[in-house]
This record gives structure tokens, C-alpha cells and sequence, in this order.
């Protein structure tokens, strides 16, 4: 085991395109050391960048995750939970494997690999941060768009940012979400942007750095914990 220095540590899962992506570069920006994962991550040849390839809902693979960065960096200070699926289907068009996938992804991946870094973090003594990237469906449902596993799963992490960041409040650990609305990534084919762009009251699409500059934010602001921070055009306000 290495030990720690004084360069923080950020862990982003589902790392290797958009937001994860994105996220990456950015916490490198801010001078942290970075363990990106993903299913088929490419292997890293720089100093401060670690991958970890591997589907985080694996608990094996979570603990590889947080194992590699205390190894190759001696800490863990921030925890971005950004590895997620979205199937979005009629609610009796959903198969048993659709139900596993998303449970898989979306909340067996972020329980295991949030409480090894938990743990890490409070083992540590100086606290840390944890962030859910979730979806704001959870808090506006829409008819065009059925999703009832996105809700139940993601839903379910925005109720427990609220619980753990309760838990830990007084041991310096924060732990808070960002809410998206529909952001333009590859997973949305440009045909149907215009499409997508009205589900939102301020007419566009969100932009992969509108939901990095909501994490930032968050790990800028040592006095928010257990808030869900919505970066989605207004979409949760109503319509």
C-alpha cells in the first residue's frame, strides 16, 4: 500500500465516455489523482490516472476500484457514482434481465462501491465526498417517457444520499446528487434531439459540462450535504 500525500483522490465510475468521461478531466483539472472505471475502460499511461476496467455491479470489481486507489495513491477523498443504465420501455414491456440489469448497475454497483469507499474515507480521519449522478424523473414523471426502472432505481440512490449524508454528517463525510435532465450524449441519436430538447421548459438539451460544473459545485461546497441538485432545465419544476 502506497502511502497517502497530500494529492486528493477521485473515483468516477462509468468513466470511459460523456459525463464520466468528463468528470475525469475534470477532477484532474482540479489537481486530483483519478481511478476511472468502466466495463471496457482502456488501460492509462499517465501518472495521476488510473483505470480499472470491469462492471460495477460486480462486487469484485468494486473492490478493485477502491483496493487501486488507496495501492497507487494511499487515499480515497471523493466517490462520483456516475456508472448508470437507463432502459426506458412500457412498464409490462420490461423483461426479468432488463429488472437484474438495472438492479445490477444502478444500485448494487453504487452500494458496494460506496461503502468500501465510506469506509475507506472514514478510516482515513479527514472525510470525504460521495455524489449519485441519478435521473430528474425521479421527481417529474412524464408519460413520454416510461422509465419506471430509472425511477425505482435511481430514485432509491437519491433516498439514500439523504440517509448516508444524515449518517455521517458529524464524521466529515458529505454525500450529495446531481439530478439531470436529458443531456446530449452519443446514447441519443441527433434525430431525436429537437425531440428531447422540449421535454425541458428551458428548450434544449443539457450539456455534459452543465452536469460537471453541478459536481463541482457540490465538491466546492463544504456546508451542502444530502442535497439533490437539479441540473435539468427546470424540467423538475413542472412544465
Amino acid at each position: 500500500m502506497s502511502t497517502a500525500t497530500d494529492q486528493k483522490v477521485a473515483v468516477v465510475t462509468g468513466a470511459s465516455q460523456g459525463i464520466g468521461a468528463a468528470l475525469v478531466k475534470a477532477y484532474r483539472r482540479l489537481g486530483f489523482a483519478v481511478v476511472a472505471n468502466s466495463r471496457s475502460i482502456a488501460p492509462a499511461h499517465e501518472p495521476d490516472l488510473v483505470t480499472v476496467a470491469g462492471d460495477i455491479a460486480d462486487p469484485a470489481v468494486a473492490r478493485n476500484i477502491v483496493d487501486t486507489a488507496v495501492r497507487e495513491f494511499g487515499r480515497v477523498d471523493t466517490l462520483v457514482n456516475n456508472a448508470g443504465i437507463f432502459i426506458a420501455k412500457p412498464f409490462t414491456d420490461y423483461t426479468e434481465d432488463d429488472f437484474r440489469t438495472a438492479f445490477g448497475i444502478n444500485v448494487a454497483g453504487f452500494f458496494a462501491t460506496t461503502q468500501l469507499a465510506v469506509a475507506q474515507m472514514l478510516r482515513q480521519g479527514w472525510g470525504g465526498h460521495v455524489v449519485q449522478i441519478t435521473t430528474s424523473l425521479v421527481d417529474h414523471a412524464n408519460s413520454n417517457v416510461p422509465s419506471v426502472l430509472a425511477s425505482l432505481t435511481k430514485g432509491g440512490l437519491q433516498s439514500a444520499t439523504k440517509s448516508l449524508a444524515i449518517e455521517f454528517a458529524t464524521r466529515g463525510v458529505r454525500v450529495n446528487a446531481v439530478s439531470p435532465g436529458v443531456i446530449r450524449t452519443p446514447m441519443h441519436a441527433p434525430e431525436a434531439h429537437a425531440t428531447l430538447a422540449s421535454l425541458h421548459p428551458v428548450g434544449r438539451l443539457g450539456e455534459v459540462g452543465d452536469i460537471v460544473d453541478g459536481v463541482l459545485y457540490l465538491e466546492s461546497a463544504p456546508f451542502v450535504t444530502g442535497e439533490v441538485l437539479h441540473v435539468d432545465g427546470g424540467q423538475s419544476a413542472g412544465h
